[in-house]
């Protein structure tokens, strides 16, 4: 497989990286409503001979318009690349939302960025999709520009199931509820938490299930409980496990929440690398128990419960 370019910016971009094909949105999960979107730019690329690309904002636009509001990603930019290459798109355009593209209205972003920067070729968008400052720009603006400025332009439809739409809230939505089944069916793969491996206090060790501790950061926080999981590790190889997304009441000295995660038949010292967990049952919600023994004796359980969810 291809390995896909991920450029950070619009401006100056020598001729191999203008001329592209591309899908515009946050694409924050790129889920089967977003794979729809890149599907109609990937079929302009091959009808042009042109590149596959993708344009996406850093920060997401929510972050910068809004931040005050709780932590909601559903992906990193390294996974929303992976993701990407796999659906063979060449460039990932990662453009700086800052005080210029911000303040830039529909027509200036269409003929500044998307033209003179990136050199598009054609521009897919979503059925919603809005941009430039206030959001006045619209799949009818976008194909009215296009038409001036000599790009094409698609427009996806909705999709999704029984009348309602895939999107991204949808999926926090699942999360928030302890539904990653739902939040999967969504995304096309279940939703998974990247982080590096934090030092702990080794406590899961000294009690029999080592746990590999990561950081929330700005994910969506999925609603504090057990979960089977999937872990890989950077060099490719796959864990089955179990893990406990909150405060862990029972043991205090949190003071944000924190994935722990027991791989099964691992024990090797990763601190300080970066793991990928998928979250593919919810078992239960998180409860403080009246000592370590009787914490350890669920944990026991859960792990037990978690080996026949993931071995079906």
């Amino acid at each position: 497989m291809k390995r896909i370019r991920v450029i950070r910016g619009w401006k100056d971009l020598p001729p191999e990286d203008r001329g592209a094909a591309v899908a515009m949105g946050s694409f924050d999960g790129v889920h089967k409503g977003h794979q729809q979107v890149i599907e109609l730019a990937a079929r302009a690329a091959g009808d042009l001979d042109a590149p596959l690309g993708v344009i996406t904002f850093d920060p997401h636009p929510r972050v910068y318009f809004r931040p005050d509001e709780p932590a909601f990603r559903l992906m990193k930019t390294d996974q929303q690349a992976r993701a990407l290459e796999k659906l063979n798109v060449d460039i990932l355009y990662v453009l700086p939302l800052d005080a210029e593209l911000a303040g830039m209205t529909d027509r200036e972003f269409a003929t500044q960025v998307l033209h003179q920067g990136l050199g598009a070729r054609h521009v897919a968008v979503g059925f919603d999709n809005s941009f430039g400052k206030g959001r006045t720009g619209t799949p009818d603006t976008m194909r009215q520009y296009g038409d001036e400025l000599g790009f094409g332009v698609s427009v996806a439809d909705p999709v999704g199931h029984g009348g309602e739409k895939f999107s991204s809230t949808q999926v926090r939505d699942a999360l928030r509820d302890g539904r990653p089944e739902v939040a999967a069916d969504i995304l096309g793969r279940p939703f998974a938490i990247e982080g590096t491996v934090q030092r702990g206090r080794q406590l899961g060790r000294k009690l029999g299930f080592p746990t590999a501790n990561v950081d929330l950061a700005d994910y969506v926080t999925p609603r504090f409980g057990v979960y089977a999981t999937r872990t890989r590790l950077s060099d490719g190889r796959q864990f089955d496990g179990v893990a406990n997304i909150g405060m862990n009441p029972t043991v205090q000295g949190l003071t944000r929440p924190l994935l722990e995660v027991w791989m099964f038949d691992f024990d090797e010292d990763i601190y300080d690398r970066i793991i990928e967990t998928d979250l593919v049952a919810f078992l239960r919600p998180e409860e403080k128990f009246d000592g370590l023994e009787a914490m350890t004796v669920q944990v026991m359980r859960d792990a037990d419960e978690a080996r026949r969810v993931l071995g079906s």
